[in-house]
């Protein structure tokens, strides 16, 4: 895949205009949003990432689409689940839902910058040491295990982490606990504090450095492509924000999301595994020679990803509309 400096700089050009209007047009003036105008900003998001999955089929083939397809989705799945953090961490520091926009779209820029440093490194790994797909491969599945056993009670654990976070933060820097607007710093008796808003935002930042450990070595597993990689990352957390205000309490609904995304990231990490025997190096590993091993394919790939995110989906729903039903039956027969 041919990407030239041109392309990568309009294309860097685009994605960083569609933030600082994002910004001007719905951040600058704090409010909350609609359901409406969170359900429309959503479909125009996903509306340009499919157009773009597009502009790859058409201008590098096939292949490449599928691959940006396959990542695009794996990644805004990720994404999806990563809201559930952020609904904890907003609750637990009780953030005005008016000045959450903002929190949400600066952590999603910080996400950007340090997945762009993440993915160079891959990059560069990957084109220096083939055994880097062992250890992405073993990230992965590490991290499906992980995501398992804290599926029961996700909220708990990551109360644990942000607690650590923040005591973290507050040993470093002088803090209030009292908002001043939407300011990340304000005075007080003439010394500057740093406000609890950049205080949920620092957390924030910390917290995408952990998802990113998972998310690019999962997309490095659908494509070795870099230009593919930072695009279906950079579109998956474009419209996050507004996906964030649509979903709202309908995140608690998906109670088997956890399990869909362990599955995936551990298919995505055998998948890997598979790779990097197959262009083995390593001299005590079958004599430093490949592994006759079959490869999985990107169609079966994206298969098996959008299958069990509808899996995983629809029986969270079912399940959870059935609990909800049989609690209003108990309900009345206790009166």
């Amino acid at each position: 895949m041919n990407v030239t400096v041109v392309t990568w700089l309009v294309t860097g050009a685009v994605i960083l205009g569609l933030f600082v209007f994002d910004f001007f047009a719905h951040v600058r003036t704090p409010h909350e949003p609609t359901l409406r105008e969170s359900g429309f900003w959503s479909a125009v998001y996903i509306g340009i990432a499919v157009l773009f999955g597009g502009f790859v089929w058409w201008k590098w083939g096939g292949t490449y689409g599928g691959e940006y397809f396959a990542g695009y989705v794996t990644e805004k799945a990720l994404s999806v689940d990563n809201l559930f953090v952020f609904v904890v961490i907003m609750t637990s520091f009780a953030v005005p839902r008016v000045y959450q926009q903002k929190v949400l779209l600066l952590g999603i820029v910080m996400a950007l910058v340090m997945r762009g440093a993440f993915i160079a490194v891959g990059a560069a790994a990957i084109n220096a040491y083939s055994w880097v797909f062992y250890l992405f491969g073993l990230i992965l599945l590490v991290t499906a295990v992980k995501l398992l056993k804290e599926s029961d009670e996700p909220a708990v654990h990551e109360r644990e982490r942000e607690s650590r976070l923040e005591r973290f933060v507050k040993k470093w820097f002088r803090a209030t606990d009292v908002y001043d607007g939407d300011r990340l710093t304000t005075k007080i008796d003439g010394k500057r504090y740093i406000t609890p808003l950049l205080v949920v935002l620092i957390i924030i930042g910390f917290t995408d450095v952990l998802f990113a450990l998972d998310s690019i070595p999962a997309i490095y597993g659908l494509t070795q492509e870099p230009y593919l990689v930072f695009t279906a990352n950079a579109f998956a957390l474009m419209g996050l924000r507004q996906l964030y205000f649509l979903l709202g309490g309908m995140l608690d609904r998906l109670i088997y999301l956890s399990y869909g995304l362990s599955l995936i990231l551990a298919f995505i990490g055998v998948k890997l595994v598979l790779h990097a025997l197959h262009e083995n190096t390593l001299p005590f590993i079958n004599g430093g020679e490949s592994v006759p091993v079959p490869e999985i394919g990107t169609p079966l790939s994206l298969g098996i990803i959008g299958g069990t995110l509808l899996a995983t989906t629809v029986a969270s729903l079912v399940v959870s509309r059935k609990r909800s039903r049989d609690a209003a039956d108990v309900g009345p027969s206790r009166q």
